[in-house]
This record gives C-alpha cells, sequence and structure tokens, in this order.
C-alpha cells in the first residue's frame, strides 16, 4: 500500500502500523516522530494505517510533539506518585505552555519531595514502557473501572460513551484521550519543577488539590538549558524588579489593579508617546470614551450576554451600569456621532483605554494578570476592499514598534473561521476576510502559522508572539476581523452613489495591555532599561558638600533638555553612592570634585562599570540628547570602551 509523508510516497505492506513507518524512514532518535497525525488527526503509534494515508510525524521541535511528549511525561509523573504515595487520587495531568502538570487529592508533598519523585520517575523510564490504550464499551465499564476516584467518575459523566479510552504503563492506567509518545524511553531528562494549591476545576467552591509541575525532554542537554532559563527567569522577574527599582505595586485595598509609581510613569509615558508618533505618521485620530456605561449598551454590543460574569457592575439612581471590559462600544459611539463619506474611509480611531475585567484572585500575576488595565486599542473602519492594505499597515505598524525596543523576532499566526454554527457573517464575507488577511500575511513575506478553526465568533485573526531576551514568547499584538459590531450598532458610508452601506471593523492592540507590555520590557531588559526611556538616565554625585550646588546646577541643565535625572547629595561615600545608583540601574552616573567643578566638566562611569573618567559636560549632554532623540538601544559610551 502506498502512505504519503511529506509529500513523498512510501510503499508499505499491508498491515504496518505508525510505528513501522517510523522505523523504515530512520525516525527513532529520542526527539524524532514524539507523535504522529493521520489524515490530520493525532493518532497512537499502533495505529494500523489504510492505502492513501496522509501521515505527518511531529519531533520534539513541534508544537503538537511538544504537547504529546509532555502530557505522555504527566502520566509518568502521576505514575512515580502513586508509587510513592499509593493513597493519592489522581485528578487530571495537562500540557501546557512550558511543560506539565498533574493535580492530586490526598496527597501533601514539598520540596524536599522533589528529589525521591524524580528517582521514582527514572526507575519507570528505565523499565522503557509503552503506553497502550484500551477503549470502554460504555459508560458503566468506564465507571467501574474508577470506582475508588470520584474525579475521574464525575469526568466520565460528562463523556460520550463512544470516546472513553484508558491509556495503561505498567501497574498504572488513567483515564485519557491520548495520544502518547510510542515508549517511555523517549523521555531522557526530566525534572519536578514546583508545587501549589489548585481548586478542582478551577472553582472556588470546590475541594483544593496538590499540584505538580514538571518538565521532561528528549535530551539532557535540553533540560539543562531550560533550568538555566528559569535561574534567569527569576532574576529578571518584574515583581521583583518593580519593587527593587520603585516602578510599580500591588495593593490590597486595589488588588489586580497596579499602582504605577513616578519612575514607573516615566516608562509609561514614553511608551504611549511612541506609539502616538505612530499613529500621527499613519493618519490615526484619537478618542477618549466613559469608563462607566449604561446596561443597554452592553446589551447592544453582547458583552452583556456572553461576557457579564467578567465585569464590573454598578447601579446609579435604580439603573444599571457597567465599567467597560473593552473600548470598542464607546468606539461605535464615536462613529455613530455624525454621518460618514466613502471619502473618510478607512477612519483609524486610536484610544488608550482603561479597562476592568473580574480575574479570579489565583490567576493574578504582576502585571501580567491584572483587573485593571490599559489597551492601545484602535478601530478601524473601512470598506471591504481595503482588507489587505489596511491589515498590511498595522503589521508594518506593529513590527516598526516592537523593533524600537530590539524585539525583531516574533511569529505570526492567523486563526480562521470556528465552526460555522457558531460564527456569524455569510460564507462570502468570511472568505473575503480570511483572504484578506492571507493576502496581507502573503505581501509581508514572513512564514506564518495557521489555526485553523480558532477565530473569534465574529472574524478571523491575526496574533503576534514576540520572542524576549531569555527566548520566551508572549502573545501581544493582534488584529481582529469584526463583521459583527458594524451590524449590531448599525454603522453605515455614504458609497459614492450616495446608498448607505455597511464597513467593515478592524480591532486592532499593538501593546495588547500596556500594563502587561510593561512587564514584559522590565522582563526583557532585566531592568536595564535604555537610556530612552529609563526612570533615571542620569545621577550625578558629588564628592562633597561644597560640590553640591554645582550638581543640582547640571541637573536643572540637564531636566530642560528634557533628561530624566537626579542628585544623590547624600552623606554617604561616593563609593557606596555609585552602587547605590548601580543597584537602581542608572545609565550614567556623574561625579563631581574640585577638579570637575573647575574644568566646567563631568567624571562618567556607566551602570556596567565603564569608567570614561573626564569628559566635556557640554558634549556629554549633547551626546545623550541625541541617543534619547534616536531612542538607541546601545550607549555609545559603552559601545566606544568596547572598542578601546
Amino acid at each position: 500500500m502506498i502512505i504519503r509523508v511529506n509529500k513523498k510516497e512510501e510503499e508499505m505492506p499491508e498491515g504496518s502500523s505508525l510505528s513501522d513507518l517510523a522505523k523504515k524512514l530512520h525516525l527513532t532518535a529520542p526527539h524524532q516522530a514524539v507523535a504522529a497525525s493521520v489524515n490530520g488527526l493525532l493518532k497512537d503509534f499502533e495505529t494500523l494505517l489504510q492505502n492513501g494515508d496522509e501521515v505527518t510525524f511531529w519531533s520534539f521541535e513541534d508544537a503538537k510533539g511538544k504537547e504529546v511528549f509532555w502530557h505522555s511525561a504527566s502520566h509518568v509523573l502521576a505514575q512515580a506518585v502513586l508509587r510513592l504515595w499509593p493513597e493519592a487520587i489522581p485528578t487530571i495531568g495537562p500540557a501546557i505552555e512550558n511543560g506539565f502538570y498533574y493535580d492530586f487529592a490526598n496527597l501533601k508533598i514539598s520540596e524536599e519531595d522533589f528529589e525521591k519523585i524524580e528517582k521514582e520517575v527514572q526507575n519507570i523510564l528505565a523499565e522503557n514502557l509503552r503506553p497502550k490504550r484500551e477503549m470502554f464499551r460504555n459508560k458503566k465499564e468506564a465507571l467501574l473501572a474508577f470506582t475508588k476516584n470520584p474525579y475521574k467518575t464525575e469526568l466520565i459523566e460528562g463523556l460520550e460513551e463512544s470516546s472513553i479510552s484508558v491509556y495503561h504503563q505498567g501497574e498504572f492506567f488513567d483515564l485519557c484521550l491520548g495520544p502518547h509518545i510510542p515508549y517511555l524511553g523517549k523521555i531522557k531528562a526530566f525534572a519536578v519543577l514546583k508545587t501549589s494549591g489548585a481548586y478542582w476545576r478551577a472553582d472556588q467552591t470546590r475541594e483544593m488539590l496538590t499540584r505538580i509541575y514538571g518538565i521532561a525532554f528528549p535530551d539532557k542537554k535540553l533540560l539543562k538549558e531550560y533550568l538555566h532559563l528559569l535561574e534567569e527567569a527569576k532574576k529578571r522577574d518584574h515583581k521583583m524588579l518593580g519593587q527593587q527599582l520603585d516602578l510599580f505595586s500591588i495593593k490590597e485595598e486595589a488588588p489586580g489593579m497596579p499602582f504605577i509609581h513616578p519612575k514607573g510613569m516615566v516608562i509609561w509615558e514614553n511608551l504611549i508617546c511612541l506609539e502616538r508618533e505612530l499613529h500621527t505618521e499613519n493618519n490615526y485620530v484619537e478618542i477618549k470614551t466613559p469608563l462607566l456605561m449604561s446596561k443597554e449598551l452592553w446589551i447592544q454590543s453582547g458583552h452583556w450576554l456572553h461576557y457579564k460574569q467578567n465585569m464590573y457592575i454598578s447601579e446609579v439612581e435604580k439603573h444599571e451600569y457597567a465599567l467597560k471590559p473593552m473600548n470598542c462600544p464607546g468606539c461605535m459611539l464615536f462613529y455613530k456621532s455624525t454621518l460618514h463619506s466613502y471619502r473618510e474611509l478607512p477612519l483609524r480611531v486610536a484610544e488608550f483605554g482603561p479597562v476592568h475585567r473580574h480575574e479570579a484572585s489565583g490567576a493574578l500575576n504582576g502585571l501580567f494578570r491584572v483587573r485593571s488595565f490599559h489597551q492601545d486599542d484602535a478601530h478601524i473602519i473601512m470598506k471591504p476592499e481595503d482588507i489587505e492594505t489596511e491589515i498590511f499597515n498595522v503589521i508594518r505598524l506593529a513590527d516598526q514598534l516592537y523593533k524600537t525596543f530590539g524585539i525583531d523576532s516574533y511569529r505570526l499566526e492567523l486563526s480562521t473561521r470556528p465552526e460555522k454554527s457558531k460564527t456569524i457573517g455569510s460564507d462570502a464575507e468570511w472568505e473575503m476576510a480570511t483572504n484578506g488577511l492571507k493576502g496581507a500575511l502573503d505581501k509581508w513575506g514572513q512564514p506564518y502559522r495557521i489555526n485553523e478553526g480558532d477565530g473569534a465568533f465574529y472574524g478571523p485573526k491575526i496574533d503576534f508572539h514576540i520572542r524576549d531576551a531569555l527566548g520566551r514568547t508572549w502573545q501581544c499584538a493582534t488584529i481582529q476581523l469584526d463583521f459583527s459590531l458594524p451590524a449590531k450598532f448599525d454603522l453605515h458610508y455614504v458609497a459614492p452613489s450616495g446608498e448607505h452601506k455597511r464597513p467593515v471593523m478592524i480591532h486592532r492592540v499593538l501593546y495588547g495591555s500596556l500594563e502587561r507590555f510593561f512587564g514584559i520590557l522590565i522582563e526583557h531588559f532585566a531592568g536595564k532599561f535604555p537610556f530612552w526611556i529609563s526612570p533615571i538616565g542620569v545621577r550625578f554625585i558629588p564628592v562633597a558638600d561644597r560640590h553640591n550646588d554645582y550638581a543640582h546646577e547640571l541637573r536643572k541643565i540637564m531636566q530642560k533638555n528634557g533628561i530624566p535625572c537626579d542628585v544623590d547629595d547624600s552623606n554617604e561615600s561616593v563609593g557606596k553612592k555609585i552602587r547605590n545608583a548601580q543597584l537602581l540601574k542608572i545609565n550614567y552616573m556623574l561625579t563631581v570634585g574640585d577638579q570637575e567643578m573647575s574644568n566646567k566638566t563631568v567624571s562618567l562611569r556607566t551602570r556596567d562599570n565603564v569608567v570614561h573618567g573626564e569628559v566635556d559636560f557640554s558634549h556629554f549632554l549633547a551626546t545623550i540628547k541625541k541617543e534619547k532623540e534616536e531612542r538607541s538601544l546601545v550607549s555609545p559610551f559603552e559601545t566606544k570602551a568596547g572598542e578601546k
């Protein structure tokens, strides 16, 4: 029989399995063929092939490969835990973005137990077990198999009888849809990372379980690199650095609602200033809409029906209002303020709007997961024929924005129409929208991934996943096409014929959430911000009290030139002042003493301890003004020191 693998034909004997095909193709290394799809569906390696089947093998480098690999590793973790603590009750153990976790009832462990778990995992891996799938004939049979596990029986009750399966590996078996890696020996490195509490099914009214997080790789070197990355990430933790550098805080009186401090506001304003400049260059207008709007507006937009549980609602004079969770409905009201001609389109309307969304307290995480944040929204209202051009322009704009911060690596993903019955809009509209997004991406020329069926109910979308200095990815910019809101709010424009026509709309964010992007930047730069956004770019350090006036005189000159700076005129020694400035990651330290006062100079040291000695103050000021204006990512003084 003929099997197609990566568009090539392979001849296989009747009765061959995926495992046989992988062996024939020599895909036997630990990182190779960790998962496989047949005709687009993930399958186990014991699956028998049919003539004409289309097969794709996924390696550990592929997202699907990682997911299957890590889910298999979660079963190994559960097996090890049950060998050590037989009374523990396993619940669920999915793969996540980086690794996996497994939740247990009737289990209490600490970090001291991690080594013991890892040792038992190695014993299991040495057995090189092969996960085997078994289908249950009906729910009754499945319930009987898990009669002592109330969590599994609850899951079974919610499943269709035809889809209930279990996976065996040695003495361990678990309710699971699968598939799994062909044999457990592909796992060459394993680590338990942390443990925490977690509610069953994320419901705060249900039982608290013990969650164990882990990571696994087909190569020990990859584990070593990952653990090193975790250590680097700890040093860059934006919550720690935010406190150390006095950038922001979260108060008990307002959980999940960040306070941005004066030094943080310097960065904040630079973020907004940069995007406003880009908006001006690209003919955007900016608006500001109310924070609190009536229930009727949210009913009209659809949020009251679909998003009410995440909204903060208040009653004023016996009428219900809600804090806006999104800026879009306000923009719709702005557009309807006047009648628009086709000549005005596309109309690009920006808003740096504060929004509020309820998040569970356990999900809150510094600036990354909050209840109050600002979106750099823009809504582009346009004619249908403008779609491809406008999408391309937004991609270009996002690329320009990210590169300003030295972020020039990102992944593009196109999410297409979900199941037809769950969407609005005609087939023709969806085809036009999807082709417009694809056309813009093809024109941009960068590879992109297609997420079939993962679009919004109202239109397809493009997501940007940026990569930071540690190689971690963050989903930031989103470009979404929307047929829904223009229809819900009965938006029109006057066509050349005088006829009123319905526009199409793009929802667009570049930073996404300003708070979240702020947190990403803190970790990306490890708190060492480039000079143009640095909270304190320069600190003057007088050697003695008699040098204070000179230091403050220079500070005033700098501040008049728009340079954030201060003077450390404390009673500390010069060495201690320099150390304090380095801990605050201040870009430039300027020491002033008798000689500097006499020569109208300063003694320059950078935060990375590159000492330049005495430099002309006017020359230094002119140099850093240029550095700030050009939004340079590299200090000209550090570059010169390196050249020396």
